[in-house]
């Protein structure tokens, strides 16, 4: 086994392992956290089913982004839904033998990357064209998109101008899960590509990505409207008041 491929998995169990640890991690603390107020943005629904489907709304059409600015809820939902599905193409390296259902999606997920790309510079361009946006933007927010941008542009470019062995790579992938190590190509492409992926395995739980399990906690989305009928007192008051 060459030693790039053992750097490159043992770079992986290590984004693996952070990626795992550091959700967990930050979940729980969501989940302590105390809501003291009640503070759901109206107009909210008054009843549990209500909450469950705002929050389905919220996170398979984004639907406050759309009712706040149309532009940014373009391309973010863009991005997002082109994610989705390059991330779902790139179930083949990890499954074997590969369903049907990702073998069906494999031309499209792969074009997928273009409009990805194209989400992402959207939303960076927004961080310079919008005054309010460029105020508090920090250099972490720039250098998030300039990382996933990264991330796609060097997909495309092994797809489209210099394609790599994909049968090596899921060799080395499925490789990495059952311990039984396969070569690893030295393509630099893939290597950058990996390399970022990595990255952003590494950062991921502890950058504002975090938003992905974060909205499920939000209590301006999760909280039902009912302060008249039911009064609510966090978990921690109502230690006191015991």
């Amino acid at each position: 086994m060459s030693f790039l491929t053992i750097i490159f998995a043992a770079l992986f169990y290590a984004a693996t392992a952070i990626l795992v640890a550091g959700l967990v991690n930050k979940i729980i603390q969501f989940a302590k956290t105390p809501a003291p107020l009640k503070i759901p943005t109206t107009p909210a629904p008054t009843t549990q089913s209500g909450v469950a489907l705002r929050l389905f709304r919220e996170v398979a059409f984004f639907e406050s982004l759309f009712k706040a600015t149309k532009w940014t809820w373009i391309f973010g939902y863009l991005f997002h839904m082109a994610l989705f599905l390059v991330l779902f193409r790139h179930l083949r390296y990890f499954i074997n033998p590969v369903p049907a259902p990702v073998d069906l999606v494999q031309p499209f997920g792969m074009y997928g990357g273009f409009a990805m790309v194209a989400g992402l510079f959207g939303l960076w361009a927004r961080r310079f064209l919008v005054d309010r946006v460029r105020y508090i933007s920090a250099a972490s927010d720039h250098l998030m998109l300039m990382l996933l941008i990264g991330i796609g542009i060097s997909g495309l470019s092994m797809t489209f101008f210099s394609h790599t062995d994909v049968t090596a790579v899921k060799a080395f992938f499925m490789g990495m899960m059952t311990f039984n190590f396969s070569e690893l190509p030295s393509d630099i492409n893939l290597l950058i590509h990996l390399l970022l992926v990595a990255l952003l395995m590494i950062i991921f739980p502890y950058s504002k990505l975090l938003h992905a399990p974060g909205i499920f906690f939000s209590p301006t989305r999760n909280q039902v409207d009912n302060p008249r009928e039911q009064r609510h007192v966090a978990d921690w008051a109502r230690k006191l008041e015991d």
